[in-house]
C-alpha cells in the first residue's frame, strides 16, 4: 500500500489506551513501534507500543490473510508500523485484549541491530543511552519520566497563571552576568562580546516591579566545571517573581505550589510513578532559620559552622531529618548570599539578609528571597561583591521611578523531577544532557 493510502487509513487511527471493551469485535486501526515480537510455529505475536500504552498482534497461520501472516515476521524491533484489524479479548494478552490483523504496513523499517537495549529491564549503561537518547526515548521507563516532567512544568505554569501571573520569556543572551562570578558561557554577538544568562534573574525583577507578577520556565546555563550527579551545565528554571511579598510570603507561595505539584503527580502519574517504583507523600513545610540549622546539624553531628554554606551531607542530613518535607532554611547570612538579595531591615550594614533556600529530599532545590528596590543600596551591594555598578546600569535604573519590595525563587526542573522520580543522576530527568563533556546529540 503506498504511503498516501496508509495516511488516509490512520485518519480512523486510534491510540492504544482507547482500544476498550467496547471496541471487541470490531475493527479498529492503531500505530507505534514494535516492542516485541515471538514466533511459535503457526502463531506470532506483536506487541506494538505508542505514547499511551502497548497491545498485542496475533496472527494465526491459515486464519490470518497469507500477505499479512508473512509480513509480520520481517519486521524489525522498533520499526513504526500501522495495523487494521478485529480486536478480540484475550486475558492472558497485555491490558486484556488483542487485534487479529487484516492489515499491516511498515512505516519506517528500523535496523536490525540496536544500539542500545530499549527494554524496560535494559542493562545498557546511562553514557552509552545517552549516546543514542533518540532511542532510549522508546523506553517506558525513560518516557514515565518525562510524562512526570511535563505534569511538573505544565501545572507549575497553569498554577500561577491562574493566580494572575504574567507568563514571560526571559533574553538568553545578556550583555553582562546576571548574578555575578566567572561562572559565564561567552558568546560573540555580533560585533558585541555577550554571555548566556545564568538565570532569568535580573529581568524578572523589571518585569515584577511594573506588571506585579511573572511566572516562567526557561533555560540558564552556568560554566562550572563540576562533574556531579546533581549538576548539569545547562538546566530549565521554573520562576516567579512578586511585587508586594516579603520572604515568608513568597516561601508560602513554594510551599503552596509544591504542595499542589506533588499532589497533581500522585493523581495524574500513578501508573509511571509505579513503573519508577516510587511513592510519593504531600510535603509538610518547616521554617528554620540558618542559625537554628547550623546548631541543629552540629546536633546531629554535622560538622558545619556559622558563615558555612550547606554542604552535600548537610543537605542530605535534612532529608533525612525531615524526609518527604520541604525545609526551609532562612535568614542567611549576607556574605553568602547573591549581591541583589535585600538586607534585613533594609540595613546596609546588616549580616543577615532576607534570603533562604529550600531543601528537599536532602537536596536544595531553590535559592530566594527578597530582592533589592533601592537603587543605592543596590549600588553599595554590587560594589562589596566587587561588581562594577556600572556594568547594571539598566538594571539599576529599573527601580529609580516607583518600584516596590519583591520577592521570588527558582525551582531547577530537571533536579525537582530527578528527586520526584527517585533517581540517582540528574541526567536521567535532562532530554539532552550539557556537561563538561557532552555536547551531542
Amino acid at each position: 500500500m503506498k504511503l498516501m493510502d496508509v495516511k488516509k487509513v490512520l485518519v480512523d487511527r486510534k491510540s492504544i489506551k482507547e482500544v476498550s471493551v467496547k471496541d471487541d469485535g470490531k475493527e479498529v486501526v492503531i500505530a507505534g513501534w514494535l516492542y516485541d515480537k515471538r514466533e511459535l510455529g503457526k502463531l506470532i505475536f506483536l506487541v506494538i507500543r505508542d505514547i499511551t500504552g502497548d497491545i498485542q498482534i496475533t496472527g494465526f497461520k491459515g486464519e490470518t490473510d497469507e500477505k499479512v501472516f508473512a509480513s509480520m515476521k520481517g519486521i524489525n524491533r522498533e520499526s513504526v508500523v500501522v495495523v487494521k484489524g478485529k480486536v478480540k479479548k484475550s486475558p492472558k494478552a497485555s491490558g486484556g485484549r488483542e487485534i487479529n490483523p487484516e492489515f499491516v504496513q511498515v512505516l519506517s523499517k528500523a535496523e536490525e541491530t540496536l544500539p542500545i537495549d530499549t527494554t524496560d529491564f535494559s542493562k545498557t549503561e546511562l553514557p552509552k543511552r545517552l549516546d543514542y537518547r533518540f532511542l532510549d526515548f522508546h523506553r517506558n521507563r525513560t518516557r514515565a519520566i518525562f510524562k512526570i516532567q511535563s505534569v511538573l512544568a505544565r501545572n507549575f505554569i497553569n498554577y500561577f497563571a491562574e493566580k494572575g501571573f504574567i507568563f514571560m520569556q526571559p533574553p538568553s543572551v545578556l550583555g553582562a552576568a546576571s548574578e555575578g562570578g566567572a561562572d559565564l558561557f561567552e558568546v560573540k554577538y555580533f560585533d558585541k562580546k555577550g554571555v548566556l544568562a545564568q538565570s532569568p534573574q535580573l529581568y524578572k525583577q523589571m518585569i515584577a516591579c511594573s506588571m506585579e507578577k511573572v511566572v516562567m520556565v526557561s533555560p540558564a546555563w552556568r560554566a562550572e566545571k563540576h562533574n556531579t550527579v546533581r549538576h548539569i551545565n545547562e538546566m530549565r528554571q521554573m520562576d516567579i517573581e512578586a511585587a508586594f511579598y516579603d520572604m515568608f510570603g513568597i516561601m508560602k507561595l513554594e510551599e503552596e505550589v509544591m504542595q499542589h505539584l506533588i499532589k497533581t503527580l500522585i493523581d495524574e502519574c500513578s501508573e509511571e510513578l509505579n513503573l519508577l517504583g516510587v511513592k510519593l507523600k504531600i510535603p509538610r513545610a518547616h521554617y528554620i532559620s540558618y542559625e537554628d540549622i547550623i546548631k541543629l546539624l552540629n546536633k546531629n553531628k554535622i560538622e558545619i559552622s556559622y558563615g558555612q554554606d550547606l554542604s552535600p551531607e548537610a543537605e542530605k542530613k535534612l532529608g533525612e531529618l525531615y524526609p518527604d518535607d520541604l525545609v526551609f532554611v532562612h535568614s542567611w547570612p549576607l556574605s553568602l548570599r547573591a549581591f541583589y538579595l535585600m538586607p534585613k531591615n533594609e540595613d546596609s550594614k546588616a549580616e543577615l539578609s532576607e534570603g533562604f533556600d529550600c531543601i528537599y529530599k536532602g537536596l536544595e532545590i531553590t535559592s530566594g528571597g527578597q530582592r533589592i528596590h533601592i537603587p543605592e543600596l543596590l549600588i553599595a551591594r554590587l560594589k562589596a561583591k566587587k561588581i562594577k555598578p556600572e556594568s547594571m546600569k539598566d538594571y539599576i535604573d529599573s527601580f529609580r521611578y516607583g518600584a516596590p519590595f519583591h520577592s521570588g525563587w527558582s525551582i531547577g526542573l530537571e533536579r525537582l523531577t530527578m528527586l520526584v522520580c527517585g533517581l540517582d543522576n540528574i541526567r536521567e530527568a535532562t532530554m539532552f544532557p550539557r556537561d563538561r563533556d557532552r555536547l551531542t546529540p
